[in-house]
């Protein structure tokens, strides 16, 4: 019986050790599983520093901007294929691209620090930047594509009600990016974190933020003004009242370096020259050439590196009357049809470098990335003048947007400095005070063209809204859906398959998802 009781004892401790001996390995494997390097938090400076980077991404800014809204709007052509907004060709990858990068890139980082900072006074500078920038980025999204999901959207870490975000209306995204704004410029303060060396903008200088806060509500307001004036104006003269830029000093760039890394560097300099060299590919528009020259524009050898291969400088024709544009929609077969003799001997010897090449000087990965400038504002203002929302003179106003214009471009290299005597005779040869009223608005139109180049999401956005400058579309028998100048772009297609519900409502409401289909503030739903 004792030797019984002994052996369940003994049975017993070695059970316990056992079962001890186990639970201490099972913690030191579970322990294993934990990597001490890894962050459990993070810095939410760092990632609004890494969204507004992102905002100059080279995938999308290559498709968007460059392959298809800077051929639409005739800054540029190309005889090549790819370049799908020459004839209004259809490319799934490229005219998705905005939607399928910046959602998941730019929008979720911006959304996460206004989620997180927004019980914490001392990141209210943070909250407040993050929020301009989203709104920045919003709005071209919803200019690119109309209805767009913005009230659910970039929230999907904060629960599963969000990973299938709802497409809000252009109208109703118009009305929150406007309250989005008014809030954010009501946070800046002094007394909150610093920006600092985290703000890739203005490096942290709160004035300038607020004023770039109140540009960005003027030209939402604008954009608006065709569909809801009395809206329009409210918001335009308040945040006029309020301060916006009032020298090139003010201008919204963000600044980037040569690298070590992609991500510092200008994302459509990339694209044009840097590591991809599109740029070899395309021209200077005929159109846009012939109106620099037409006017006697200073800034014709600003925007044209000359003429030849521009690999090769000992090839290239720098003198202003040997620039030719190249005619928007033409492949390099059906150019050759309306080609002259002399023109078509000199296309058979050089090909396209014949035409004028965007100068490289401005392609630099290190040269700032357009977000608004003064100029658009001084632009904006003379048809706010116009229409008798402020009371200032509008040829003050549009003479010192056509100047700054002009002056922005030593940003990007000191030679492209222009005198104050040729802007003041270029100015007055584009006869503004003696112009009718619609006059006026066609100058404005066609100097915020010149003015927006570089930056052509804005130009195809402000063409669409005043018509201005006059382009004519081209003709390819090929063009998806006929020969126009798109309206929008057509949305990523991977939501048809993954957020089918919204998607679908949002094309039913608006009439289709084409280029054809116009938004809200361009006359349709």
């Amino acid at each position: 019986m004792k030797k019984m009781k002994f052996n369940n004892k003994l049975a017993a401790l070695l059970l316990a050790g056992t079962l001890g001996l186990f639970s201490c390995e099972e913690s030191a494997l579970l322990d294993l599983n934990v990597d001490e390097n890894s962050a459990t938090s993070i810095d939410m400076a760092y990632l609004f520093s890494l969204g507004t980077l992102r905002i100059a991404g080279e995938h999308e800014n290559t498709r968007i901007p460059m392959l298809y809204a800077s051929t639409m709007i005739q800054h540029t052509a190309s005889t090549a294929g790819y370049f799908s907004g020459d004839k209004y060709f259809y490319s799934a990858a490229y005219s998705g691209a905005y939607m399928e990068t910046h959602y998941p890139n730019v929008l979720r980082l911006f959304q996460h620090v206004i989620l997180q900072t927004q019980d914490d006074p001392t990141m209210n500078n943070f909250r407040a930047a993050a929020t301009v920038m989203k709104v920045f980025d919003m709005h071209r999204m919803t200019d690119i594509y109309g209805d767009i999901p913005y009230s659910e959207a970039g929230q999907g870490l904060e629960g599963a009600e969000y990973w299938f975000p709802k497409y809000d209306t252009q109208e109703a995204v118009y009305s929150a990016m406007v309250a989005d704004l008014l809030e954010a410029r009501s946070l800046f303060s002094e007394s909150a974190r610093a920006l600092g060396v985290q703000d890739f903008v203005y490096s942290g200088d709160l004035t300038k933020w607020k004023k770039f806060t109140n540009a960005l509500l003027m030209r939402i307001a604008m954009r608006m003004s065709n569909v809801d004036p009395a809206t329009a104006q409210a918001v335009f003269t308040e945040a006029n009242s309020s301060g916006t830029f009032t020298s090139n000093d003010d201008i919204a760039f963000i600044h980037f370096e040569t690298g070590p890394q992609a991500i510092n560097r200008n994302g459509l300099s990339d694209g044009y020259w840097g590591n991809r060299k599109y740029g070899r590919d395309c021209k200077l528009s005929e159109t846009f050439m012939n109106w620099m020259i037409d006017n006697n524009d200073p800034r014709l050898m600003i925007v044209s590196g000359g003429t030849g291969n521009p690999d090769d400088a000992s090839t290239w024709d720098t003198a202003e009357d040997a620039q030719s544009g190249l005619p928007n929609g033409y492949s390099s077969t059906t150019l050759k049809e309306i080609l002259s003799d002399s023109e078509l001997a000199e296309f058979n010897e050089v090909g396209t470098w014949m035409y004028s090449f965007m100068n490289l000087k401005y392609q630099d990965w290190e040269d700032p990335y357009y977000l608004i400038s003064y100029a658009e504002i001084e632009l904006l203002k003379a048809e706010a003048a116009l229409k008798g929302w402020i009371s200032s003179d509008p040829n003050s106003h549009f003479e010192a947007g056509v100047t700054a214009a002009i002056d922005s471009w030593v940003y990007f290299d000191d030679s492209f400095a222009r005198t104050d005597d040729e802007i003041s005779a270029y100015i007055a040869g584009r006869g503004f005070s003696s112009a009718s009223d619609e006059g006026k608005l066609k100058l404005i139109g066609e100097e915020y063209w010149a003015a927006t180049f570089m930056n052509d999401i804005e130009s195809w956005a402000n063409w669409r809204r005043t018509g201005y400058p006059e382009l004519t579309p081209t003709q390819d028998a090929n063009a998806f859906e006929g020969n126009f100048i798109p309206r929008r772009m057509r949305y990523w297609e991977n939501e048809i398959g993954s957020n089918p519900e919204n998607y679908s409502s949002a094309v039913s409401r608006m009439g289709g998802d084409l280029f054809a289909t116009r938004m809200w503030w361009d006359g349709g739903n």
